[in-house]
C-alpha cells in the first residue's frame, strides 16, 4: 500500500464473509461511512486519487471485489446475488452502520442491488457512469454490444489463467473513436513490445502478479488488474450466468435512499451501438423510477473518480451535505 494512504490512517485488510475472503482498505473514522466500490477488471487503487481527500470528511471503506485484486476467486459462481451476498456481509458485519455506496460501472449495479436488497445498511447511493439496462439482456448482446463485444474479447485473448499473454488484451481489439464509422486499433508492433516486457517481468518475479513500475500509470493499473483478475467474472457475463438475481427496473423502483446518478460521456456508432454505460434516455429512466434521484453530467473518461478526480470528490461531498448523511 501506498505509504501516504498509511500516513493518512489507511489499513488493507482481509475480510472473511462466511463463504470468501475480501480484500478490503479502511480509511480513519472520520464522518459518515463511504463504500467506494471499482469497475470490472478494476481494483481498490483506482480510487487512490480520491482516498486521502475523502477521508478528510468521511470513514473511506474501499473493496476488491470477488475474482478481483487479492479477494478469493469464486470460478463457476458469480453473479449479482453472489456478489451481494459479500457486500450485504461486508456492510453488515464491517461497517455495522448505514453507508453511502458509490459504484463504478458494474460496481454501480452492486451498488445499486444493495440499495434494493439491504436499505437499511445503505443511506446513499451514488450511480458512478453504471450501465444501467445496458447490460441487461437483450439488449446488451444484441442492440447496444460494445461492452459485450470487449468483455467476449478479453474472454476469447485471455480466458485460460494457465495459457495467455496479458498483451494480447490489446492484440486484434478495435475501439470505435466518435459517431462516424471511424476506429482505432493499437499497432501489432507495440502489443509485441509489451508483450516481450510483460513476460521479462514474469520471468524475473515468478508467481507474482504483474506489476511493472515503470509504465505508464493507467497502463501499469490495467495489467496488474488483469493479472489478478479472474477471467470467468468477464465469461458469466458474456454466457449469461451473471444476470441471476437483478432486474434493474425492478431494483430502482425499491430504491428509498438518496440518490446520485452520475453520468460520464457517451456516443453512438453505427456498428457497436452505445459506446459508453447509458445514454441520455438511460439517466431520464433513472430518474423516473427514483423519484428523489439527482443528476450531475461530469464530462470524463467512463472512470470519473480516476479521471476527474476532484469533481467526483466534491459531488460526493455536496451529496452527502445536501441530504446530511452522518
Amino acid at each position: 500500500m501506498d505509504k501516504q494512504l498509511e500516513q493518512a490512517g489507511f489499513k488493507e485488510q482481509r475480510f472473511h464473509t462466511g463463504e470468501i475472503n475480501l480484500n478490503t482498505i479502511v480509511g480513519p473514522n472520520n464522518g459518515p461511512a463511504l463504500v467506494l466500490i471499482p469497475a470490472q477488471m478494476a481494483t481498490w487503487e483506482t480510487y487512490q486519487p480520491n482516498l486521502i481527500a475523502l477521508s478528510k470528511m468521511f470513514h473511506v471503506y474501499a473493496v476488491d471485489v470477488r475474482g478481483h485484486g487479492k479477494s478469493d476467486w469464486t470460478t463457476g459462481d458469480y453473479s449479482w446475488a453472489s456478489v451481494g451476498r459479500d457486500m450485504t456481509a461486508f456492510l453488515q458485519q464491517v461497517v455495522q452502520r448505514p453507508a453511502i455506496v458509490s459504484g463504478n460501472s458494474s460496481g454501480g449495479i452492486i451498488a445499486l442491488w444493495l440499495a434494493a436488497n439491504v436499505p437499511a445498511f445503505v443511506s446513499g447511493l451514488v450511480l458512478e457512469d453504471a450501465p444501467v439496462f445496458s447490460v441487461e439482456m437483450p439488449r446488451f448482446k444484441e442492440q447496444d454490444r460494445f461492452v459485450y463485444d470487449g468483455l467476449k474479447h478479453f474472454v476469447d485473448q485471455l480466458g485460460d489463467v494457465n495459457n495467455r499473454d496479458l498483451a494480447d488484451y490489446f492484440r486484434g481489439q478495435t475501439l470505435p473513436v466518435n459517431e462516424g464509422k471511424r476506429e482505432k486499433r493499437m499497432p501489432d508492433w507495440f502489443v509485441n513490445i509489451l508483450s516481450f516486457l510483460i513476460r521479462r517481468h514474469q520471468i524475473s518475479h515468478p508467481g507474482k502478479v504483474v506489476d511493472i513500475r515503470y509504465f505508464p500509470g493507467v497502463m501499469r493499473q490495467l495489467f496488474y488488474s488483469i493479472s489478478t483478475f479472474d477471467p470467468d467474472f468477464s465469461r458469466a457475463f458474456v454466457d449469461g450466468r451473471f444476470y441471476e438475481g437483478l432486474n434493474h427496473a425492478e431494483a430502482l423502483k425499491r430504491v428509498t435512499c438518496p440518490t446520485l446518478v452520475m453520468h460520464a460521456n457517451w456516443f453512438r456508432h453505427p456498428k457497436y451501438g452505445l459506446v459508453g454505460a447509458m445514454d441520455d434516455e438511460d439517466a431520464r429512466h433513472i430518474q423516473e423510477l427514483v423519484p428523489q434521484a439527482e443528476y450531475v453530467k461530469i464530462p470524463a473518461n467512463h472512470v470519473i473518480h480516476r479521471y476527474k478526480a476532484a469533481a467526483f470528490n466534491q459531488a460526493i461531498i455536496d451529496f452527502a451535505a445536501r441530504h446530511n448523511i452522518v
